[in-house]
């Protein structure tokens, strides 16, 4: 299965507190920091919650 590389890019502050929730459930805590996942629908869901906060490219 494919994997996704998921970074973060922007901060939360003033953010709703379910996208803090989803960033953090992400297992992101601050910009600039990056994570690993594999590729599912859920996470699917979750990067649509928070796109503009994340940046997000496949990894082989």
């Amino acid at each position: 299965m494919a994997q996704v590389k998921i970074t973060q890019v922007k901060s939360v502050i003033s953010e709703k507190q379910n996208q803090r929730d989803t960033l953090r459930t992400l297992g992101l805590k601050k910009i600039g920091q990056s994570v690993v996942r594999e590729d599912s629908r859920q996470l699917r869901g979750m990067i649509r919650t928070v796109n503009h906060l994340v940046a997000v490219e496949e990894v082989d």
